[in-house]
């Protein structure tokens, strides 16, 4: 639980039956928010309109927020009614809450280019404020969920100073996952002070080498969000960065959040049956490990080989080939977790194929390439491809 924040989620029946599809987050007057989002060129009504609402916040922290989010049916690529049913579910919510409109954040997730029914959630809103709790935040994730197998959540604390703080969020995002800032929502919620531009900063931050830092299935999502805000009751020194002692250690189990719930995105890829973390060192320079990295994360031959548990090296050999960046076929190193499988340009003289295929039966997979040729290092992480993700997306508008 986070001092200065309750919860509140119902089933309306935006889309699915019998479960909840829709949460409510009250944040206390004097928190901070600050917000990430999907840089697609078709992103949602929900997400401009967030974005707007962002660039115009300013320092002050005068009234509360809150954020209503829906799963079911995403409110993109739907014209005019799709910023219309933002306006309205935005005013029906500062009007029960008696919040400016302009506080009110939304996010919506689901298929695509489907009108939303907006009046199943504004008809329940005054239910759902009543309903208003600290202990909301499990059946709030919830809520969220679209094609997700388990609600995924995350907590950590630290001091600032002598002032112990907690940090806590949920995360929902299963399929359409390569987070460019997938569908991924993510909500985080700490009761430390911090300055509007140090949250922002430090959010920024902590979403490159976190969120943006893992893949399912290469599509970024037209609706990725993630809100955090600070309520400050902690009473700690407001803080204005992660530069400081204090800042480090707060940025640290911020990022300590932000890491667990991407893990848990991959883990629950849809069909996944494998968590794969790709490292990549020695490259030329960072932003081509990076290249490397999701090159080989991305494949779908990487991808289909380690659904079928076969240690299929040449396919990794292949990802760094196409991944536009500096190679040296010669000073190429790879590895499956400690097993040397090719080196000098050739395969390793001590690989054993089936110490390989063993390794592969692992639930838990390291591919690590060394390029030989610098410093750049990155780190990305993924799963497997398997007939579960094109069943779950062939039926997912059935």
């Amino acid at each position: 639980m986070i001092d200065g924040v309750r919860f509140a989620s119902q089933a309306v029946g935006v889309r699915y039956k019998n479960r909840a599809d829709v949460m409510l987050a009250e944040i206390a007057p004097g928190a901070s928010l600050a917000g990430v989002f999907t840089t697609s060129a078709t992103r949602s009504a929900n997400v401009l309109d967030c974005q707007d609402k962002l660039s115009r916040l300013g320092d002050d922290p005068g009234d509360g927020f809150a954020i209503v989010v829906n799963s079911g049916n995403a409110n993109t690529f739907t014209g005019q009614r799709g910023v219309t049913d933002v306006q309205a579910i935005a005013q029906a919510t500062a009007d029960a809450l008696d919040l400016p409109v302009e506080r009110v954040f939304t996010s919506a997730t689901g298929v695509i280019g489907e009108p939303l029914d907006a009046s199943k959630i504004t008809d329940a809103l005054p239910d759902m404020v009543e309903a208003l709790n600290v202990a909301g935040a499990e059946a709030a994730a919830r809520a969220i969920m679209t094609t997700d197998t388990f609600a995924k959540g995350a907590v950590a604390t630290c001091e600032i100073g002598d002032v112990p703080v907690t940090i806590m969020g949920f995360a929902k995002g299963s399929g359409m996952i390569a987070p460019d800032m997938a569908t991924m929502l993510g909500y985080i919620f700490t009761d430390a002070a911090v300055t509007p531009d140090g949250l922002q900063m430090m959010l920024s931050a902590a979403t490159k080498t976190s969120f943006n830092a893992v893949t399912v299935d290469s599509d970024t999502s037209t609706s990725d969000t993630v809100l955090m805000a600070a309520t400050g009751r902690a009473g700690n020194v407001p803080l204005a960065s992660g530069r400081a002692a204090e800042g480090r250690a707060f940025m640290e189990a911020l990022q300590s959040v932000m890491m667990d719930l991407a893990h848990q995105i991959v883990r629950d890829g849809e069909g996944a049956t494998k968590f794969v973390e790709v490292r990549v060192t020695g490259a030329k320079s960072a932003r081509d490990a990076d290249k490397v990295a999701r090159s080989i994360a991305n494949s779908p031959l990487v991808k289909t080989a380690i659904a079928g548990e076969d240690p299929n090296w040449g396919r990794i050999v292949m990802a760094v080939g196409k991944s536009g960046a500096v190679a040296d076929r010669d000073r190429l190193t790879i590895r499956f977790g400690d097993l040397i499988v090719a080196e000098n340009g050739w395969i390793s003289p001590d690989y054993v194929e089936a110490d390989a295929a063993a390794y592969m039966k692992g639930q838990e997979l390291l591919v690590d390439v060394d390029m030989g040729l610098g410093n750049g290092r990155a780190t990305v992480w993924t799963c497997d491809l398997t007939h579960g993700y094109v069943d779950i997306n062939a039926d997912y508008r059935s």
